[in-house]
C-alpha cells in the first residue's frame, strides 16, 4: 500500500505555520511534525519522524532546515524539499530583518524580553510530550532502553562528545538488531 502524499501547497502552509511558531529550537518543529503528521495526518510514523530527526540532526546546518528538506523530500521529491525549507526560514527570516533592524529596542524592552521568556516556558513542556511519543519507534528492540541508558550517562556523567555517542548506538544498534534478527531466523526453523 502506498502511503498518502501531501500537496506542495499544503506543505508550504504547514512548514510556514511551524515557522511561525518554532520558538526554542529544533525540537519544537518536530513536537509539531508528530502532532501532525504521526498523530492527525497518519503521513509518516513515530519510527519515520524519529529517523528524520536523527539524520537531521547528525547532518551540518540547522536541524530545523534538516528536517523540513528531508519530510519534504519524501512527501515530494525535491520540489517538496524546496518547499518545505522555504516555507520553514520565510517567517524566521522576515522576522530577523524587523528584529535586526530595531535590535536594540528590543534588546532593552522589558516586555519583549518578558514574553520571550514565558515563550520558552511553554516550550518545554511541548517538547517533553513529544519525545515522551517518539520513544514508541524509537526502541525496537528491549536492548535499546540499555543503550539510551548507557549515553545518557556517558553523556551527563563523562562528557562524550555526541559524535562518538551517535557512533556508538550506531554500532549498538547493528549488533543488537543482528541478535534478534537471528533469533527470529532461527525460531522459524
Amino acid at each position: 500500500m502506498e502511503k498518502k502524499k501531501i500537496s506542495l501547497a499544503a506543505l508550504f502552509g504547514d512548514f510556514l505555520k511551524f515557522g511561525l511558531f518554532t520558538f526554542g529550537g529544533g525540537w519544537s518543529i518536530v513536537a509539531q511534525m508528530q502532532k501532525k503528521y504521526v498523530e492527525e495526518r497518519k503521513l509518516i510514523s513515530d519510527g519515520e519522524l524519529l529517523d528524520m530527526t536523527s539524520v537531521g540532526r547528525s547532518l551540518p546546518g540547522t536541524m530545523i532546515g534538516n528536517i523540513a528538506i528531508l519530510f519534504g523530500y519524501s512527501q515530494g521529491g525535491v520540489l517538496g524539499a524546496f518547499t518545505c525549507l522555504f516555507g520553514m526560514i520565510l517567517p524566521p527570516f522576515l522576522v530577523l530583518l524587523i528584529v535586526g533592524n530595531f535590535y536594540n529596542a528590543f534588546r532593552t524592552n522589558y516586555w519583549i524580553a518578558s514574553a520571550m521568556s514565558g515563550i520558552r516556558c511553554a516550550v518545554v513542556p511541548i517538547i517533553f510530550i513529544a519525545a515522551l511519543k517518539m520513544i514508541n519507534g524509537a526502541f525496537k528492540y528491549p536492548p535499546c532502553y540499555f543503550v539510551m541508558v548507557l549515553c545518557v550517562i556517558l553523556y551527563l556523567v563523562f562528557n562524550v562528545n555526541c559524535v562518538y555517542l551517535v557512533i556508538l548506538g550506531g554500532i549498538a544498534g547493528i549488533i543488537i538488531s543482528e541478535i534478534y534478527q537471528r533469533k527470529e531466523a532461527a525460531d522459524h526453523e
